[in-house]
């Protein structure tokens, strides 16, 4: 695996996106509450093919009171698309997984520094709460105009510590703006949920309020490691450190005693009181819905400190896909694959792909296993993919490795001619509810697995060969026709049940000799036989 050491801070990674044409900068007014997260929502609905989407840098923000910021904001920067992920891990997309499994087992600690670019600039006290200071200082973009109550923070580096053992936590939890001194943070309020919720309730059982920092803008390795369900026990500034091939540093905070990037773009540090709740929301969520108006946490702001020249970074979340569905999917189905193959045991798996448009890759998952693994192992890898993370897999297909997991047509292919639902599908009870379910009347969900594997020999896909469908496309170009996509599958190809005669059959049509197949079936011609007689019954 190839690799080049990633950039290091946020501006420099935006350096190399722009040298590598990936980053488009916009130097128009542009309205953060109004204008720039729909501007950008447009290359993920707007039919741009995913290696061509880019991120932007806008560097004349303004509000919709006409506020101009002196801040850039930079947008779907961190994970636009796989490529760009890839750039801010420094490997080819290709390697992304094995640079994840690589890093989780061997973490590379990291170290304390005293000067930090992230505190070149101080705010605190009374400075917070002057009229347009603190929090309002910073372009906070609405992400769902229309529907967002605030401004939120969302590619946030959550960064708690566990009262008891000390152990760090960083989640990328939104925050919404209330006050130039006041957040509130909404952190999965469920078991096997947050691992800030975990510590907050801690907190609480004490009576103590928690520290807590949020950073904006650190290297991509540290932010790529704060969404990724990693062991409770595992340092997520460890695991980046491994990801970024040097130790990440740190630098403590001047008002909490918590560790942050020294190196990040912004840092808000402060406290959420034990029992104390403040309604949060209306935010457009990851799942296709509006969150509504519940409570969370309520943050009282003690410092903000970033560096001279900060960029501010927000991230594209809400309907899939997104920039925050991106950040997880080249990460989360890596780690999937793993599980089952390397803890389970299962040696026939051979992809997990977790389902990106709308449906927010966590309920619906695709597992491909070599065409001829057991039954047993079909069935456990179904069971294992549903089963690894509470709230994910939902809905777990497994499908030979003919059909393209990326594919949904050809896994709807898959579920309607290699399925008997009665035999080839099950549906489990009492599922945690997953995100989106607090809305609802019913707290706990249930699964379905469905095995649209291939179980025995099947005849070809109906499309020509490969040969002439590539032949075809040659001279498509030539021609100068409109450009095509490639979609799974676009040529044909055999599943077992095909023949020498049946081969032979096809290679003299393919060269106009189809009358030679005609004499050799008259000699064949039957009587006492029935329409519709397979071959393969009747004999030759």
């Amino acid at each position: 695996m190839m690799r080049v050491p990633p950039a290091l801070d946020f501006q420099e990674h935006l350096k190399r996106l722009d040298a590598a044409g990936l980053l488009t900068r916009i130097d128009a007014p542009i309205d953060k509450d109004t204008q720039l997260h729909p501007l950008a929502r447009w290359q993920f609905i707007g039919g741009i093919p995913e290696d061509e989407r880019r991120a932007f840098l806008f560097t004349n923000v303004v509000d919709s009171k006409g506020r101009k910021y002196d801040m850039p904001v930079a947008l779907g920067a961190l994970s636009a698309s796989p490529r760009m992920y890839a750039l801010g891990l420094g490997c080819a997309v290709e390697d992304i997984g094995g640079a994840w499994n690589e890093a989780i087992a061997n973490p590379v600690a990291p170290v304390m520094v005293v000067n930090a670019p992230c505190q070149e600039a101080v705010e605190t006290g009374d400075d917070l709460r002057k009229p347009g200071g603190g929090l309002a200082r910073l372009p906070v973009p609405v992400s769902t105009p229309g529907f967002d109550a605030a401004p939120y923070l969302t590619a946030t580096l959550c960064i708690t510590k566990d009262p008891d053992t000390g152990a760090r936590n960083t989640g990328m939890y939104r925050a919404a703006l209330k006050a130039t001194d006041r957040l509130v943070v909404r952190m999965a309020a469920r078991p096997g949920g947050a691992g800030g919720w975990t510590h907050w309730m801690k907190y609480r059982e004490r009576g103590e309020p928690m520290p807590i920092a949020i950073a904006i803008g650190a290297a991509p390795p540290v932010v790529f490691a704060s969404p990724q369900k990693l062991a409770e026990d595992l340092d997520e500034f460890a695991v980046a450190g491994a990801l970024a091939g040097a130790p990440v540093e740190l630098v403590k905070c001047l008002t909490v005693p918590l560790e942050v990037p020294a190196r990040a773009e912004i840092i808000i540090e402060g406290w959420i009181e034990a029992d104390t709740l403040e309604p949060e929301a209306p935010f457009g969520e990851s799942n296709g819905y509006v969150a509504l108006e519940a409570f969370n946490m309520p943050m009282r702001v003690t410092a903000i400190t970033h560096r001279r020249a900060p960029v501010f970074n927000a991230i594209l979340s809400q309907v899939t896909p997104s920039e925050s569905s991106v950040i997880k999917k080249v990460a989360y189905e890596p780690l999937y694959l793993r599980h089952l193959k390397t803890q389970l045991g299962i040696k026939d798996v051979l992809r997990v792909v977790m389902h990106e448009p709308l449906t927010n890759l966590r309920p619906v998952i695709f597992v491909q296993l070599k065409y001829g693994a057991p039954k047993t192992e079909v069935w456990r890898a179904l069971h294992g993919a549903s089963s690894f993370v509470a709230g994910q897999g939902k809905i777990v297909f497994a499908v030979s490795d003919d059909i393209d997991p990326t594919s949904v047509d050809a896994v709807l292919w898959s579920i309607a001619y290699r399925s008997n639902p009665l035999e080839d599908a099950l549906m489990l009870p009492f599922r945690r509810g997953g995100q989106g379910t607090q809305y609802g009347a019913e707290k706990t969900d249930s699964s379905l697995l469905i095995d649209a594997t291939r179980k025995a020999p099947m005849p070809p896909l109906a499309l020509p060969a490969r040969q002439f469908m590539e032949d075809a496309r040659r001279l498509w170009d030539e021609l100068g026709l409109p450009a095509l996509k490639t979609p799974s599958p676009w040529h044909g190809y055999t599943l077992g049940k095909w023949s020498d005669d049946w081969e032979r059959f096809a290679r003299r049509a393919a060269r106009g000799e189809w009358e030679a197949n005609g004499l050799e079936t008259l000699a064949r011609q039957r009587k006492g036989l029935d329409a519709e007689t397979p071959v393969t019954k009747a004999g030759r």
